[in-house]
Parts: C-alpha cells; structure tokens; sequence
C-alpha cells in the first residue's frame, strides 16, 4: 500500500508558485504507476521508493525544478539531461515542459522493473578535472578596481569562476559584454555567485 509522507505536502506547500501544481502531477503520477510506492525525503528533496529501493525524485528552486529516475541512465540513455540539471528532464518551469503523462507512467513502471530484476544502478565515471578558466584582461581590470568582489571571487571554487567568465566570454556585442562585467562586479561585491537566482534559500 502507498505510503505518503507529510514532509513532502510540507515541501509543497513552501515550494514557489510555479512549482507547485508541477510537484503535486509528478506525485500523483508516480502514486498512479506505482501504488505501492513510500515517499521519503533524501538529501532535502522528496523521493518515490519502490520495494525499498530508490524509484525516482523531484526538487523545486527558485525558478525552476527537476525530475529525475535513480536509474535514469538505464531507462533514458542519451536523451536524459542530468548534466543540465539534477533530473532526467532539464530545467522544468512549467507543467507543458514535462513528458506526457503515459511517458512519465511508462518510465516509472521500467524504473520498478529494474529494481525487481536486480538492475544495479551505473554511475558514471567522472570527467577528468577542467583547467583552471583564463581570467579574461577586462575582467582582471575591473577587479582590480573593487577589492570586494575581487576577494569574493579569489574565494569562489574554479567552477564558480568559470561560470562567470565563460558568461562574459560568451557575449555576442560589446556592449553585452560590458553590461555583463558590470553585473559580474555589483554580485561579486554582494558576494554571490553567477547562478545565485537559482540558488535554494
């Protein structure tokens, strides 16, 4: 028989507009293909169990959310987008952005298969590690000229660094460009990091 936890009506309920009516289909569709599922909460987020073992998860930001399977490489191969985002489906900000709902179903049902045939979940190897971005000159100047936000950004990881340079970097026009280095010093001034909006508070 399904188990439902109150934590996640309470996730629910303190999840952003938009996400709102996203979680509570993704629920009832999983509830639908598997009635048999408990719900928990792993590492904050809600998750479906099926016969003990991990079925699959959901988590809603600030402006978007995720969906994923635990064994999402097995069912979805290629075409899943956990490296965009948490989920196997991307950045999800609306209801049409999902999968039908005889896809998800489908999905859910392959997921509790794999787990009743045994299907040991493949983890990918990780990627060699990235070189370290070259800081572009304009961005080195303008740093030099805000000891705040040079300091935030001495402090980031290579990775936060890398996000806002490759976002100035990748600018089309000049003045993009310098909007961008612009808005790149007023957030490394207050201390945040390029995707601090999607950020969970």
């Amino acid at each position: 028989m399904a188990k439902k936890d109150p934590r996640i009506d309470a996730y629910i309920r303190n999840a952003q507009p938009f996400a709102k009516p996203i979680l509570k289909h993704l629920r009832r569709l999983v509830h639908e293909a598997c009635p048999e599922t408990e719900e928990t909460i792993k590492w904050g987020f809600p998750h479906f169990d099926h016969r003990g073992q991990m079925l699959c998860g959901m988590a809603a930001f600030k402006a978007h959310m995720s969906f994923g399977f635990w064994k999402g490489s097995q069912l979805l191969g290629a075409s899943s987008k956990n490296a965009e985002a948490m989920g196997d489906f991307g950045r999800i900000a609306s209801l049409d952005m999902l999968p039908s709902d005889a896809r998800i179903k489908s999905l859910v049902k392959a997921a509790m298969k794999l787990n009743d045939d045994g299907v040991k979940r493949v983890v990918r190897k990780k990627a060699a590690p990235r070189k370290s971005a070259v800081v572009p000159r304009d961005l080195a100047a303008a740093l030099a000229t805000d000891a705040k936000a040079a300091a935030t950004f001495e402090g980031f990881s290579p990775s936060h660094r890398r996000e806002y340079i490759e976002w100035i970097t990748e600018a089309k026009t000049e003045e993009t460009r310098e909007r961008r280095l612009a808005t790149t010093l007023e957030w490394l001034a207050e201390g945040k990091p390029r995707n601090w909006k999607y950020m969970r508070r």
